[in-house]
């Protein structure tokens, strides 16, 4: 697999929404990847072998290079370690897995297996996030604010699983923007928190979270998953070269009120790019800290119970 010549044979495992939207047209377009199988419980994906399980995808088709793993969170560890022993690359959907301890062990097996594994952030591949980055290492930061709030009703149609334990709850897109942080401003560590939870669900609606970065700079996010109207995916920063807002879930990085960045969203075709280059160069890129600080936050957050949540 050292050229664009010897396409990644690739299997997909969990064919939902996210699925459809955004991983098959980016592997349709990428001439790094040859889509050969599928496996799902309950989707297919037209054109290539379906099947039910991983297990039954691996015996099949054993000529597959890498996996991307998509189903829910509370099931990916099995399946990862499935496919890594079996000597297959791994693309974790994000995030990565139910806890901080799943991952660590599938990058220890990664490692002794020899393939590569991936945890693929999707909203560090905004496009004006780089920028960010950029403009906020060459200035002083005072303060910084994440201001996450969009509609479940919208974006999660009838999902159970992301209410049950695991499911992470409004932290779901709220490790988007923690993804994000962690990649722009520096290293920072949860103070306080509040967690909201509807008193028929297990996994909050809302969150309000205090941060302080290692030089002692204070951050704070507030996500809500309630939010009509305009959707809110900003992140801003107060600094000596003037205010930073980063919106749209980084797709536009405004600085001092002027337009620095804008350009549509590309975030999943340059997962894949990604993907192809740390396998073709046998590494993996496993950065844990949007998952470390959701943990803090269920562990170190104040319960907090509202009323009932109804689609």
């Amino acid at each position: 697999m050292s050229s664009n010549s010897n396409p990644i044979k690739i299997g997909i495992v969990g064919v939902g929404k996210i699925v459809r939207d955004q991983h098959l047209p980016a592997l349709a377009k990428d001439e790094n990847y040859r889509l050969a199988a599928a496996a799902s419980r309950h989707g297919k994906v037209d054109g290539v072998p379906n099947f039910p399980t991983i297990e039954a995808m691996l015996d099949a088709v054993p000529e597959l290079h890498a996996i991307s793993l998509c189903m829910p969170p509370q099931f990916r560890y099995d399946a990862a370690r499935t496919a890594i022993e079996a000597k297959k690359h791994v693309f974790l959907e994000k995030p990565p897995g139910a806890t901080v301890s799943e991952v660590e062990d599938l990058k220890a097996l990664a490692a002794e297996n020899s393939v590569s594994l991936f945890a693929s952030w999707h909203s560090r591949y905004a496009p004006a996030v780089e920028a960010a980055r950029t403009f906020l290492g060459s200035t002083r930061i005072r303060s910084a604010a994440i201001n996450w709030k969009e509609d479940v009703r919208r974006w999660h149609p009838n999902q159970e699983w992301i209410w049950q334990p695991g499911g992470f709850g409004v932290f779901d897109p709220g490790i988007n923007a923690l993804s994000i942080a962690t990649y722009i401003l520096p290293a920072m560590f949860i103070s306080s928190a509040v967690l909201d939870f509807p008193e028929n669900r297990a996994a909050p609606v809302a969150a309000q979270v205090t941060f302080r970065t290692s030089n002692g700079l204070p951050v704070t996010m507030d996500l809500d998953w309630l939010q009509t109207g305009p959707q809110s995916w900003d992140i801003l920063a107060d600094t000596d070269k003037g205010a930073m807002v980063l919106s749209g879930g980084g797709s536009k990085l405004i600085v001092d009120g002027h337009v620095v960045h804008d350009e549509p969203e590309a975030e999943y075709p340059m997962l894949y790019k990604r993907f192809a280059e740390i396998v073709r160069a046998g590494i993996s890129d496993v950065d844990l800290a949007p998952l470390q600080h959701v943990a803090d936050a269920f562990m170190l957050g104040k319960r907090n119970v509202v009323a009932a949540f109804f689609d």
